[in-house]
């Protein structure tokens, strides 16, 4: 997107309507999106994301579970940035966040904030598991749909549509087999649907100046609580701190060590169906771990 520092931001409906910017700077962003911070005259600061028109769909789904977890959370605990403005513009398309200043810190109310968003929320949950539109998972679709059976939402909403994809670079097993029985296993488990971020890998967290936890660039939806836990055990950079004050806040039921490799597997399909490499390898082995534990059921 070509933001003209001399220009007004034009077309952009709300707060920001008829502000002149002066000063833009490129920030680190993901692999699909571009990422600024955005001063305007008025001295206020903010984060734009900005696309083509085509991932306009994108940039709504994060937007709505931005705006989804911020009813849940307590916001001694946890900040989530709400959006502030949200368009498709004439070649581009932008949403607006409020800018953040991140820091290294002692990652408790991290830990107790996402415990407390996940209780709270299910408390008040959908009686079933899924979401109503169609959302992402990185640029992969992440599909709508709502079941009350945990392991059928799971296996057929998520791990289905990844290992189809995969078999375009020729992922091989017994597929019926193995879902079926994984469909099983998740059954006896029967856990309570709660809001989760659903990419919460550690570039996806962060802290407060203050001590807040920071969570952003959800790919929420309605699922088992330890999803969310699962994923920050993949790529690591969680602190001890962080697993102890979530689980003095909520703790986790019996088992859900051996469910990491399962929920995980579903992240490691989906980077292998976009980057390739490694990953696949990483899935094949994955699979064939999570068959061994299923045998014993």
């Amino acid at each position: 997107m070509d933001l003209n520092l001399q220009e007004e931001i034009t077309g952009i409906k709300g707060p920001l309507s008829g502000e002149k910017i002066v000063e833009v700077n490129s920030i680190n962003g993901g692999c699909i999106h571009l990422a600024w911070k955005i001063k305007l005259a008025t001295g206020q600061e903010f984060f734009a994301k900005t696309s083509s028109r085509e991932h306009f769909q994108m940039l709504e789904y994060e937007a709505s579970g931005l705006t989804a977890l911020n009813k849940q959370i307590d916001q001694d605990y946890l900040i989530i940035p709400k959006p502030i403005a949200l368009q498709q513009l004439e070649t581009s398309a932008i949403l607006i966040l409020p800018w953040m200043e991140f820091v290294q810190g002692n990652e408790k109310k991290l830990g107790q904030g996402l415990a407390m968003l996940h209780q709270q929320s299910s408390i008040h949950h959908q009686e079933k598991f899924g979401w109503g539109v169609d959302g992402f998972i990185g640029s992969n679709p992440q599909i709508m749909g709502w079941n009350k059976s945990w392991g059928k939402c799971f296996v057929e909403l998520r791990l289905t549509p990844q290992i189809e994809m995969a078999k375009q670079w020729n992922l091989s097993f017994d597929q019926a087999k193995f879902t079926t029985n994984l469909i099983k296993y998740l059954e006896k488990h029967n856990p309570i649907p709660s809001l989760v971020h659903g990419d919460l890998w550690n570039g996806n967290a962060a802290m407060h100046k203050n001590g807040e936890g920071i969570l952003f660039d959800p790919a929420t939806w309605w699922a088992d609580r330890e999803v969310d836990i699962a994923m920050t055990k993949l790529f690591g950079g969680f602190s001890q701190n962080f697993y102890e004050s979530y689980e003095s806040t909520w703790r986790l039921p019996a088992g859900h060590e051996e469910r990491v490799a399962i929920y995980n597997l579903y992240h490691i399909l989906n980077h292998a169906n976009l980057f390739g490499g490694g990953y696949r390898n990483r899935a094949i082995t994955s699979i064939k771990e999570i068959n061994s534990l299923l045998e014993k059921y």
